[in-house]
């Protein structure tokens, strides 16, 4: 084993985010409007299909665009729901398309996104967009972005960050209706943690680091190397701790281990030279009770 995730000892802790709700962003489009859905680009690498076309999804499926990385703990935490609305609308017309649009430099190899999707078991299609293209044809800010368009190829509702399951799943049973009028629906899932219950008020967190911009946020031990998205370890025993304010934390790492997400408790140690460090994400504390 290349690098451990292990307990760590102190650094000056970053200032947490303010207080904010689980769901970023969500949006109806205003009644008349008509916003179309973006053709994908020729050539792209899918997984889990040969390729799609959403001039041809158009007038027999509802389609949900759902920009994701795989080495994202938000987009992570956003799957289940997307596994289960798959489970539970395919065969009424809901075609679930995941966008891979890479935060980290690993991100950019289509083997290492193909390892990770198998691994999360994702089953629905992904199209890989690495140079993204598909990203700015959207207009896309972050991760994850949802998109969904009615069976016209029209957008009936977008949603930015985690949150906003039961207004997401809402909109498909509306979509879906439309396309068949007599479709029984089931109610909506039920919050999976208790921060994905609506309008909760969740704790304030620690910011995300990033690196190397970011590496004043952490303590450091023996040489650590600057690299184009990552610090990197100059010999067997450099360490990095984060002092953070959060629900749980991970290390976004590659090197001599597989690329991705390895869960923290805010130090990392390299057992061998050339391990990166990309950066630390963090996840929500549980939400405030009155």
């Amino acid at each position: 084993m290349a690098g451990r995730v292990g307990k760590g000892f102190g650094a000056h802790p970053a200032e947490p985010v303010a207080y904010r709700v689980a769901s970023y962003f969500a949006v109806r489009p205003p009644a008349g409007a008509e916003i179309r859905a973006p053709e994908f680009p020729p050539r792209m690498h899918w997984l889990n299909v040969a390729f799609l076309r959403m001039d041809r999804l158009v007038g027999q499926s509802c389609v949900l665009i759902e920009f994701f990385d795989t080495a994202r703990i938000n987009s992570h935490r956003t799957l289940p729901y997307l596994q289960r609305w798959d489970s539970r609308y395919r065969d009424s017309g809901l075609r679930i398309i995941g966008v891979h649009a890479p935060a980290y430099s690993f991100g950019r190899d289509p083997a290492v996104v193909e390892r990770a999707v198998d691994t999360l078991g994702i089953e629905h299609p992904v199209v890989l967009d690495p140079g993204f293209e598909i990203w700015r044809a959207f207009g896309n800010r972050g991760w994850p972005g949802r998109y969904l368009f009615d069976g016209r190829g029209l957008l009936r509702f977008m949603h930015y960050g985690e949150g906003e399951y039961r207004e997401t799943e809402r909109a498909i049973g509306e979509v879906l209706r439309e396309l068949d009028p007599d479709l029984v629906l089931p109610d909506p899932l039920e919050p999976l943690r208790p921060e994905d219950e609506e309008g909760v008020l969740l704790e304030a967190q620690s910011a995300d680091v990033a690196l190397p911009a970011e590496r004043e946020r952490l303590q450091l031990v023996r040489d650590w190397i600057d690299g184009e998205d990552y610090i990197e370890a100059a010999d067997a025993g450099g360490a990095a701790t984060v002092e953070f304010t959060a629900g749980g934390a991970w290390a976004v790492l590659s090197g001599p281990v597989e690329p991705g997400l390895y869960e923290s408790d805010g130090t990392v140690v390299a057992t061998e030279p050339g391990l990166r460090l990309h950066g630390f994400q963090f996840a929500a504390l549980p939400p405030r009770r009155a």
